[in-house]
């Protein structure tokens, strides 16, 4: 009964809206790893925003002028905070008072116990100003979620996630400035029967407060990611689950879905936009922002207006507008500076890059406790692609490209010395799959990947006549993966910070 119901209302309530939008769009909105995203409307602007991890810089973002076609303008922190130390999870944006604010979760250096903290800026592609930690509670609190209620500032978050008990939702209020907690904290769900709860987003609608959350697991390949909804007519609660929970999960198109935050169009629209991972091969490209449309039924309860099951094809929010093809990559280095869709492995390395007259150097000092090098990445956002660069110089170090999971789990191709090799380090352990002498140099390097994991490298003098690496030329990249992360490709180098790599570009063309 349920599944018919739900198809009832979409018929009755939402074919009028899609006749007056023809047009559609596929998901994902925003193609490669971007979990736990965040979106905002300011003025005709929408920007979103998502979990980095790992990676720096920290919390890349993009912005979009019809919820469909984004483009990556930068990050909210360039640098680390003084007090983190890596996980960067799940940024939320907040606008108050004219400063955009990002209230995002990360591990402290002082006791590895992930907290909150805030960032300010004037605008959501300004500069943004470190307040440290605003929600430090027990061994976790994450995924912060804020509303403004009758003038006053509330967050909540995750709590109890890692003791043995269930996991609630916290909120507490916030000082004016939204900087520091107010008061004591309170409970605004309990998760009694032990599904998981998550990723929540807050928000005020006709006299109710909902939340919407994530249940169940959120990340690997058996993840299993639920939208539920939980309404009352106080703010502090008690909260009532609705009955037909969860509202959107995933089905034959899409593993999993949830994490997400509610913006609105001008007309007053409502669009949430989580992550999700696709099946198959299109697993290997993480967690990727996908777009839905939610409206608020009869029952005062919020649907997803093309049904409980997440769907990859959406009715454009905007008749004007039309999708546009994932774009391929290529950087010349020609800019002063390093472009905004490199990421590098900052845990394990303290990069150092250089860009000047359309070469980039590419070092950094490794972590003591590892024995891997510095891995400039980027994101990839198909299942099949090539990466393609030139190694400008010869000496001692590695220099080449890499399909990167962590320190301790990776495939690279490189020249060292006089050698070609190719080397994979799995769970620490490094293996040699093939050595040669170099052919040249400068040296081009290769890596086709097909299905997401499955790698071919190869090698050429002049970039035109390539030729594979015999012997073990084919290798899976599926054992890199880290259980809240996929692999990345990109440019390599490990020895030496005086004995840096030296790229002339990089390309990675989808196929």
């Amino acid at each position: 009964m349920r599944k018919i119901f739900s198809l009832l209302f979409c018929a009755v309530s939402i074919l009028p809206g899609w006749a007056q939008r023809e047009s559609y769009f596929a998901n994902p909105v925003i193609h490669g790893d971007v979990a736990d995203p965040s979106i905002i409307r300011i003025g005709q602007t929408y920007y979103a925003t998502g979990t980095s991890s790992e990676w720096a810089p920290h919390y890349p973002i993009f912005a979009s002028t019809d919820l469909v076609n984004w483009k990556q303008t930068g990050h909210v922190l360039t640098d680390r905070p003084e007090w983190a130390k890596s996980s960067f999870w799940a940024p939320e944006w907040f606008y108050h008072k004219g400063k955009v604010y990002v209230y995002y979760t990360a591990r402290k250096r002082s006791d590895n116990i992930s907290c909150i903290g805030v960032a300010v800026a004037d605008s959501p592609n300004g500069k943004f100003e470190d307040y440290g930690p605003v929600v430090e509670f027990g061994k976790e609190a994450i995924d912060a979620a804020l509303l403004e209620d009758d003038g006053k500032l509330y967050i909540s978050w995750k709590a109890y996630g890692l003791d043995d008990r269930p996991i609630e939702l916290l909120a507490c209020q916030l000082t004016d400035d939204g900087l520091r907690l107010k008061g004591k904290p309170f409970t605004l769900l309990r998760d009694e029967n032990r599904q998981g709860m998550e990723g929540q987003y807050w928000f005020k609608k006709e006299g109710y407060y909902y939340i919407l959350y994530a249940i169940r697991g959120c990340c690997g390949p058996r993840s299993d990611y639920a939208v539920s909804v939980a309404r009352s007519k106080k703010l502090e609660g008690p909260y009532e689950n609705y009955s037909m929970n969860p509202i959107l999960h995933g089905g034959k198109e899409i593993l999993s879905i949830g994490h997400g935050t509610l913006t609105t169009t001008p007309d007053g629209r409502m669009y949430y936009l989580c992550h999700a991972y696709l099946p198959e091969s299109g697993f290997f490209q993480g967690r990727q922002p996908f777009l839905q449309e939610i409206r608020m039924g009869e029952d005062h309860w919020p649907h997803f207006v093309t049904g409980e099951y997440a769907s990859l094809t959406q009715p454009m929010p905007f008749v004007e507008s039309a999708q546009s093809p994932v774009p391929d990559f290529f950087d010349d280095f020609s800019d002063t500076s390093v472009r905004p869709e490199w990421s590098w492995n900052f845990p394990f390395s303290a990069a150092e890059i250089h860009i000047r007259e359309g070469k980039l150097a590419l070092s950094g000092t490794p972590h003591p406790d590892v024995h891997t090098g510095t891995a400039l990445c980027l994101r990839p956002t198909s299942s099949d692609y090539a990466l393609e660069t030139v190694v400008l110089n010869r000496n001692d170090s590695w220099k080449g490209i890499v399909m990167y999971g962590d320190a301790e789990n990776l495939l690279s191709l490189g020249s060292a010395g006089d050698k070609l090799l190719l080397k994979s380090v799995l769970e620490g352990k490094e293996y040699k799959l093939a050595e040669m002498p170099l052919p040249a140099s400068p040296i081009y390097l290769r890596m086709k990947v097909a299905e997401g994991t499955h790698c071919v490298f190869s090698w050429s003098e002049d970039g035109k006549r390539w030729r594979d690496i015999v012997g073990e030329s084919i290798s899976k990249a599926d054992a890199l993966l880290q259980w809240d992360r996929v692999s990345r490709p990109g440019l390599y180098q490990e020895g030496e910070i005086a004995a840096p790599a030296i790229f002339g570009y990089c390309s990675l063309k989808n196929k």
